[in-house]
């Protein structure tokens, strides 16, 4: 029987806090570990996965396809040339298009033995849509920035989870950066953590190359802050002990 894959959704409280990107540098660093992963875009409307990793033009196919029945799960997914073991899925063209929990569910029962990790960008917000789809994962990656607004709003989403019995939760602190400490925004990473109430799981520095390479759809520099705190995450998550890296 072929080994389940690790199913890891990503979800923010609100927009604007990076989810995308989170999911593009996790999925890139599994893959360069040596993992076989698959991202599933599901935030319809702000599709851009195939512009972060410079596909835009020549991604034949996306989920819309799958959902409607036109092509196979694997016929739709699309390989990252950047990356030897990644492919997406990208999210439909058709904003309007809407997915089930049962339809992610069944996706990732239908592909599992081809992938030891699938990850799930899910849309923004907090609503039932969200989830639904986000409980069936095995761990929930909770996004948040130092912003009080973004804060709050994953605590209340950290919250709703623990209130439906879904422990499995980490949280990654995204755009992170010494002036939102001096200008006494937060007073330290410890504040963040309190009050969403979550195990920290990884730190990703406010860090211009991470935008300028997923805006310009190029492979993100090895010197890259953000890089080498993706591959720490990355390294957690297949279980190795490794510290939080913060620049």
């Amino acid at each position: 029987m072929a080994k389940e894959p690790k199913l890891i959704a990503v979800t923010s409280g609100k927009g604007g806090t990076g989810k995308s990107s989170i999911c593009y540098g996790i999925g890139y660093t599994l893959a360069k570990q040596g993992n076989r992963t698959l991202i599933i875009e599901l935030d319809f409307g702000l599709r851009c996965l195939d512009i972060m990793f410079g596909m835009s033009g020549s991604v034949q196919y996306d989920l819309g396809d799958v959902l409607n029945g036109k092509k196979e799960i694997l016929d739709a997914c699309t390989h990252v040339p950047t990356a030897s073991n990644l492919s997406i899925l990208c999210a439909p063209k058709d904003a309007f298009m809407t997915v089930t929990a049962e339809q992610v569910v069944d996706i990732c029962k239908r592909i599992r033995k081809y992938f030891d990790f699938i990850i799930i960008d899910t849309g923004a917000g907090i609503n039932s849509h969200v989830f639904d789809i986000v409980e069936q994962a095995n761990l929930i990656l909770v996004v948040t920035t130092p912003d009080p607004i973004c804060i709050r709003d994953a605590t209340m989403m950290s919250d709703e989870f623990y209130t439906r019995g879904n422990k499995r939760q980490r949280l990654i602190v995204n755009k992170l950066s010494k002036k939102d400490i001096s200008s006494h925004m937060i007073t330290d990473l410890d504040e963040i953590i309190d009050k969403v109430g979550i195990q920290l799981i990884g730190v990703i520095p406010e860090d211009f190359a991470l935008k300028e390479a997923t805006g310009k759809g190029t492979p993100l520099s090895p010197e890259a802050p953000s890089l080498m705190a993706f591959d720490a995450i990355s390294k957690r998550l297949t279980g190795e002990q490794v510290p939080l890296v913060i620049k």
